[in-house]
């Protein structure tokens, strides 16, 4: 996804534009990743603009066109873009231990609020007034994924070509059941070429909406040279990616060794290991090739249930991803494989954390050392304008495929009118009157309670 951060900041001082900022302690960056961690509601857009307010206008750690040049790349690998940018921001500034810390307290919050929301949704799941509440819920996330739509197509679909590709990406993905890789390698395979020859079509995605805003000079900035850690090392890059994969395959292969490959642990943690190596595109990309998988080949849950765990994310800090953690819970505690169900379930939504969130530090620290090196560049830039662009497309079968499952519900005959009501007036809060996620998820839910305490 693209994202064009409008910046608003009161003109500085004469001190403040003329004075170089203090570099940071690990310390005081170690406190703000970790207030980061509880703040980052709003999903990648509220997130990435957050850490622009703090860590280029107000503390001035990194400089604009640093910034947004290492969003750009972002945006290019598999995973949560923001969560990436964290990783590589703690990078630039505190070496490795920066990146570990930025992006572990990145999730951390997250991982074990959702741990406590799984946990009440499949022990009082059944109890009817948070069975209400979780009904008010779905239709809030169907007009999410449809606002969703609508966002990223405003940022990317500037003229035939890019509507073109969104089309084919849809039709591959809804009528001929295309695999999601597919779909992204080809677009991104379409932008690179096209790019080469057609730029200004293509060349749709700009992330450098931060130029020339003065903040003063910053503590990491273009004007600066590259801090020495940045320098690519081949003896580097072998490290990172021999230690990398060993922690990332780990936990399977003991998952696999002592529970089966069979079992659900094992492939829990085989499936999200693919799913993280073609998340292109954000959350809402990856969410039907995983929802469809999830439920329908694996039957670790339910449709239904997966648009619950994805209004469950919402409402918590921290990436959008994190929904798969509710996979990996719900896979473990409907398959526990003789172990305990919660046990399962724990050990399934950790080991879907893990090999989720692994690869994010492998692509930036592996990555980044080389994309400083090309700050300049903006042919790559065409691919993930091509790849967005089927984002919208694969994003709109999401939505389709949810709203089939929420409007028109296999245990009950006809459409569900409150579903549609509250999922039309959810979506006109949030794009007619700019209304806030976060309220928007709660007073659905709060609908949905009184809805089925009165009928």
């Amino acid at each position: 996804m693209a994202y064009n951060l409008v910046v608003t900041t009161p003109l500085p001082d004469a001190t403040a534009s003329t004075a170089h900022a203090r570099p940071p302690t690990f310390g005081e960056a170690f406190r703000f990743w970790l207030k980061l961690g509880f703040i980052s509601f709003g999903g990648p857009t509220g997130q990435i603009a957050i850490m622009h307010t703090e860590l280029v206008e107000k503390k001035r750690w990194i400089g604009d066109e640093r910034f947004f040049h290492a969003l750009n790349y972002c945006m290019l690998l598999p995973g949560p873009e923001a969560q990436q940018l964290a990783i590589y921001c703690g990078w630039l500034l505190h070496r490795t231990w920066g990146g570990l810390v930025a992006g572990i307290l990145f999730v951390l919050p997250s991982v074990f609020i959702l741990w406590l929301l799984s946990y009440v949704y499949v022990t009082f799941g059944a109890v009817s007034w948070i069975a209400a509440i979780f009904y008010g819920l779905k239709p809030a996330v169907l007009a999410i994924v449809a606002a969703a739509v609508l966002r990223i197509g405003q940022k990317v679909l500037k003229n035939a070509v890019m509507w073109s590709l969104a089309a084919l990406a849809f039709a591959a993905i809804f009528f001929f059941k295309a695999p999601f890789p597919a779909i992204m390698g080809a677009a991104a395979l379409i932008g690179f070429v096209g790019g080469l020859r057609w730029e200004s079509i293509f060349n749709v995605v700009k992330g450098h909406g931060g130029k020339g805003l003065a903040h003063g000079p910053a503590v990491i900035d273009d004007a600066h040279a590259a801090p020495a850690h940045t320098k690519p090392s081949m003896g580097w890059s072998i490290r990172v990616l021999v230690t990398g994969v060993a922690l990332w395959s780990l936990p399977i292969v003991a998952a696999g060794i002592c529970h089966g490959w069979r079992g659900t642990l094992a492939q829990e943690g085989i499936f999200f290991s693919k799913a993280a190596m073609v998340t292109f595109g954000g959350a809402y990309a990856v969410l039907p090739y995983v929802a469809q998988q999830a439920v329908e080949h694996y039957g670790w849950l339910s449709a239904p249930q997966m648009l619950d765990g994805l209004g469950l994310a919402e409402t918590t800090p921290g990436p959008l991803i994190m929904v798969l953690q509710f996979v990996g819970f719900l896979g473990g505690w409907s398959a526990p494989g003789g172990l305990p169900p919660l046990l399962a379930a724990t050990l399934g939504a950790a080991l879907t954390t893990w090999v989720t969130f692994v690869p994010c530090f492998i692509w930036i620290f592996l990555g980044a050392p080389h994309i400083e090196q090309l700050r300049n560049q903006t042919k790559l830039t065409c691919a993930l304008s091509a790849v967005t662009a089927a984002v919208v497309g694969v994003v709109l079968n999401l939505a389709v495929w949810f709203g089939w499952h929420v409007i028109v519900p296999a245990d009950q005959e006809g459409v569900d009118l409150f579903v549609i009501g509250v999922g039309v007036a959810a979506f006109v809060a949030m794009q007619r009157f700019k209304v806030d996620l976060i309220p928007v998820v709660f007073v659905s839910g709060l609908l949905g309670l009184v809805y089925r305490l009165v009928w």
